[in-house]
C-alpha cells in the first residue's frame, strides 16, 4: 500500500511553493510507493481536510494522516520520514 503525503497550502503563503517543489523533486525517487497531494486550505474541500488534521499554519505535510512537518522541512528530513512510513507498511 502507497504511502500518502499530503502538501497543505494556502495561495498567499510565500513558503508554500517550496514545500510544493520540494515533495514534487522527491516523489519520483520513491516511484509508485507513494501517492502525492496538494490540498488549498483556501477550498471549502481543504478548509474540512485541514481541521481534520488540526491544522492551522501553512505549509503542512501530513504523511498517511499524520501531520508530521509544519513548515518547510530539510529535504533529508521529509525523504526520511516517508522512507520510516514505506517501512512500517512493508511486511
Amino acid at each position: 500500500m502507497p504511502v500518502k503525503v499530503e502538501v497543505y497550502t494556502a495561495p498567499t503563503c510565500p513558503y508554500c511553493p517550496y514545500a510544493t517543489k520540494m515533495m514534487r523533486e522527491i516523489a519520483p525517487s520513491f516511484g509508485e510507493d507513494i501517492v502525492t497531494e496538494e490540498v488549498n486550505t483556501w477550498s471549502p474541500e481543504g478548509q474540512t481536510r485541514a481541521l481534520k488534521h488540526g491544522i492551522v499554519a501553512v505549509p503542512t505535510i501530513v504523511i498517511n494522516d499524520k501531520v508530521k512537518f509544519v513548515g518547510v522541512p530539510r529535504k533529508e528530513d521529509l525523504a526520511k520520514a516517508i522512507r520510516e512510513e514505506l517501512k512500517k507498511a512493508s511486511p
